[in-house]
């Protein structure tokens, strides 16, 4: 059977700069994915990565964090979300903005590419494909990074969505369904943590006003991710799963604007990912 090497980024909003730095040492290093699967702001990278252009990523967690159309109060008062998606995905991404994604390299790239958003309606994760990413719609992306509480729910296509961490946080058993020999998982907190439901329970109480399933799936988001997490340790205990995590996130939480602090993530990123040279270098 051929081989199909996967690639799964978690996200974790500004700790994501440690997988934009892992996947920028894998285009360093001609390292290539069969397959990325990305989550929230994971699945940005995934896209960058796919398109060959190393350092995009990490300037979205650095360059244009600090500006106020990519968060805050004054986008929550205009728009119903703390996060400016269709500024940091659209403006930012199109092909005409600052920082365009380059769309035909990522299509060119052959990948199976899937993004994980959460059904608001029902609780469950949606994996978006790649020819659900057009030029200058990339909504799934939007969808995928949307918190809940914090962010109205992104709709598409009349479905709302919410952040896919809510769901199924580290999907291993995604890419494995999805035909996956091998996958590298790039968590964003250290690979000893484990979740506690503690932090979901006051969030899961005022989304179930609006989204009952998606408050039951965010109030099951820690263990689901302990589960996940025990999953992916077991699996690379038999060789089939490599996992690659930050040893320290020092303070860092998901929309801390600590840019110091981000290029520190992204060059844990860029070490840790010196792993992979001998198990997938060409």
């Amino acid at each position: 059977m051929r081989r199909k090497i996967g690639v799964i980024d978690v996200g974790g909003g500004m700790r994501s700069a440690y997988g934009a730095g892992v996947l920028d040492h894998c285009l360093d290093r001609g390292i290539r994915f069969d397959y990325g699967l990305g989550v929230s702001a994971g699945s940005a990278n995934v896209t960058s990565f796919f398109a060959g252009q190393r350092g995009r990523a990490r300037r979205f967690y650095t360059k244009y964090l600090v500006r106020p159309e990519y968060m805050g109060i004054g986008n929550f008062l205009r728009t119903g979300s703390y996060l400016g998606f269709d500024y940091i995905y659209g403006t930012l991404m199109n092909h005409d903005g600052e920082d365009p994604l380059d769309y035909a390299a990522m299509v060119a790239s052959g990948a199976d590419i899937r993004v994980c958003a959460t059904d608001a309606r029902t609780g469950r994760p949606r994996f978006f494909r790649e020819d659900d990413l057009r030029q200058d719609n990339y909504d799934v992306i939007k969808a995928s990074s949307c918190l809940p509480v914090l962010d109205k729910p992104y709709v598409i296509d009349g479905i709302p969505y919410f952040d896919g961490t809510i769901s199924d946080p580290v999907p291993i058993g995604q890419a494995f369904a999805d035909g996956c020999t091998h996958v590298v998982v790039i968590l964003t907190r250290p690979r000893a943590f484990r979740r506690s439901a503690a932090h979901d329970v006051a969030s899961s109480g005022l989304l179930a006003l609006s989204y009952p399933h998606a408050a039951r799936a965010l109030l099951q988001r820690a263990a689901t991710y302990n589960r996940e997490v025990d999953q992916a340790e077991r699996l690379a205990a038999a060789g089939r799963v490599t996992i690659l995590a930050p040893s320290s996130i020092a303070g860092m939480h998901t929309l801390k604007q600590d840019i110091p602090a981000i290029g520190r993530l992204y060059e844990q990123g860029l070490h840790d990912a010196r792993a992979l040279d001998v198990l997938l270098g060409e």
